[in-house]
């Protein structure tokens, strides 16, 4: 049974705390994390979740995601998550998520990491992750439109492989 810690809209700690599944009371806010791992050929590492997944059974989703648990950070939920699900260790003490998107009950931070990785060297399947595999964003793209790809919005996955070289708002190649 997870624990969660609850916030209120401003993101500050709230001293309460929440089971998972149950209701959320008026103004009250967790934190989810989505960890998104390129490589140097601009491919996002993606996962297939388990056909026994309460939500999603059996779609592809990007990297990693999942809920931070009471005690812990936004960084140390994505480096659990990570290890979790796909069997690899990051560490993110000095990173601050690229982007956050609010939604209905929480904040969810996205972390965008370009890294080397050989996909052969990581523990699967585990028990959330089918299979791994590199993908261009067109692929993504594609298997959206397939009803294969937990449907995000193409405009979020398009801004996630836009901003993996920058944080901020703005593309600072184009500012010089």
């Amino acid at each position: 049974m997870e624990i969660w810690d609850v916030y209120d809209k401003d993101r500050n700690l709230t001293g309460k705390q929440m089971k998972r599944g149950d209701a959320f009371e008026q103004g009250a806010y967790h934190v989810v994390i989505h960890v998104c791992l390129f490589n140097q050929y601009g491919e996002m590492l993606i996962q297939q979740r388990q056909p026994d997944k309460g939500n999603w059974k059996n779609m592809w989703d990007v990297t990693v995601g999942g809920s931070a648990i009471a005690g812990e950070t936004s960084q140390q939920a994505a480096e659990r998550e990570v290890k979790e699900e796909i069997g690899y260790t990051l560490h993110l003490q000095d990173k601050r998520p690229s982007l956050t998107v609010n939604f209905e009950n929480g904040f969810d931070d996205y972390y965008l990491i370009e890294i080397e990785l050989n996909i052969k060297d990581l523990t699967l399947p585990t028990e959330e992750v089918q299979q791994v595999k590199w993908a261009s964003k067109e692929e993504i793209f594609n298997m959206i439109s397939g009803g294969l790809f937990i449907p995000y919005h193409k405009s979020l996955i398009s801004l996630l492989f836009d901003m993996r070289y920058n944080m901020g708002a703005h593309n600072e190649e184009e500012d010089e």
